[in-house]
């Protein structure tokens, strides 16, 4: 096909099956919006007979990814095996290493050799796109490259894990159980039968680690966030959340502040009347904020076949549109070499404080000591209420929560940890931030 643009790709699974899919079916219209044809003309898989609803004529199959980056007869390279190691980096490099432009929506190798890739892709003169590989149809990678290109960004922060939010909806909307949320989450689909990555917050960290460095410019540091998932959210988190005027959801944060760059997972209380808080399911939603546009906040589905494929389509579209000798788009932004040092801050205050649920025995005394505790430490609480749907009596556990004004996360955490040294708490202390977002 003359002057055609020649792919191939690697992993024909749910997202690479839908590609190749689209690509086919929609070629004519790809061709006039690109200017020259898109063709798929190698791809490799682990099993070369299975029906995935493609055609398959004209393509060559490769039962080894590798040697197909190094020997096939392709320009765009289209990795969606995954993983952070092993197979996909091999591939990314051989492809790379030959010459080739890569698509890819692996944010687990991103997150670890993002920076290596982007100076050997840069060293090469090739592109390495990867839309795909952060809240899946949600053009974020793209917005943040080019489109906000001068912007100043003091902060960024999202939804972009789709099972958690799947399970923090469904637990507020028909009051289960995590554990029953996990389970129904796993039969539809949206989890894993191992679900430790998402629901731990691993899966959101590897995402904020990119766009951290699209965002400030700074080289990728997936080790420098804290981090903490959502397998402690207990119903009676999210009713206590309800009854405050807050919605739960698990947020990735990333925010400049005059120390360095604070990037942090955790589960956070959202007033129930901002737009994030309305972002359910298994949607994704990315704001940023920065000096010259103000807010922007972007919602859309975050995994997903289609969703991802699409995001990838688009990577391989702009590679179809670009003409030799043209200026790149940095992999990370800015030319790699450029990228400043990451530089971790201390966990600061944060602009809503902080959601505190206590079970303590039911003793005389108990209420005064936990507010002496928050004092010492100078924290300002904005209330302090006993939270029970039972009956109080005396032989009953009793339930205090605790919301406080802004104040620094060391001070919080002294004060939590002085409580329990007091020897009336029962369980552990759970303590959840609370953000307000602009809109």
């Amino acid at each position: 096909m003359a002057n055609a643009l020649k792919i191939g790709v690697a992993g024909l699974g749910t997202v690479g099956a839908s590609l190749v899919r689209i690509l086919q079916t929609r070629a004519d219209a790809l061709a006039v919006a690109c200017g020259r044809p898109i063709a798929v003309t190698a791809v490799s898989a682990r099993d070369a007979s299975k029906d995935r609803g493609i055609q398959m004529d004209g393509i060559d199959w490769y039962a080894d990814a590798v040697e197909m980056a190094k020997e096939a007869d392709i320009e765009v390279f289209v990795e969606l095996v995954g993983g952070s190691e092993g197979a996909a980096e091999d591939l990314v490099r051989a492809a790379l290493g030959r010459g080739l432009h890569v698509v890819t929506a692996n944010k687990a190798l991103l997150s670890r050799h993002g920076v290596e890739l982007a100076k050997l892709a840069e060293e090469k003169g090739r592109l390495l796109n990867y839309e795909a590989a952060v809240a899946g149809g949600i053009p974020v990678i793209k917005t943040l490259r080019e489109s906000l290109t001068g912007n100043n960004f003091s902060r960024i922060y999202g939804i972009m894990n789709g099972t958690c939010n799947y399970i923090l909806t469904r637990m507020e909307r028909e009051g289960l159980s995590f554990a029953d949320c996990l389970k129904e989450a796993q039969r539809l689909g949206y989890a894993e039968a191992d679900p430790s990555f998402d629901i731990e917050g691993n899966d959101t960290a590897h995402k904020l680690s990119i766009l951290t460095t699209l965002a400030f410019g700074c080289e990728i540091s997936a080790d420098q966030i804290y981090l903490e998932g959502i397998t402690n959210i207990s119903i009676e988190d999210i009713h206590a959340a309800a009854d405050l005027g807050y919605r739960i959801k698990l947020l990735g944060v990333a925010q400049k502040t005059e120390s360095g760059i604070e990037q942090r997972v955790h589960p956070t209380m959202v007033p129930l009347d901002s737009v994030i808080a309305q972002v359910d399911g298994v949607t994704n939603a990315v704001a940023l904020e920065s000096d010259i546009l103000g807010e922007l906040l972007m919602v859309g589905p975050g995994a997903g076949g289609n969703a991802t494929a699409s995001a990838v389509l688009g990577d391989i579209t702009d590679i179809a549109k670009s003409r030799p000798g043209a200026q790149e788009v940095p992999v990370l932004g800015r030319p790699a070499h450029l990228l400043e040092p990451y530089r971790q801050a201390e966990m600061q205050s944060h602009e809503g404080g902080y959601f505190i649920r206590l079970t303590v025995q039911d003793r005389t005394g108990v209420f005064a000591s936990i507010a002496t505790k928050m004092a010492e430490n100078a924290i300002s609480l904005e209330s302090i209420v006993q939270h029970s749907k039972q009956p109080v009596t005396p032989d009953r556990p009793q339930t205090i929560i605790l919301v406080t004004h802004a104040t620094m996360e060391s001070a919080v955490r002294k004060a939590v940890g002085a409580i329990k040294g007091e020897g009336y708490l029962i369980g552990e202390p759970q303590v959840i931030r609370i953000e307000r977002p602009k809109t």
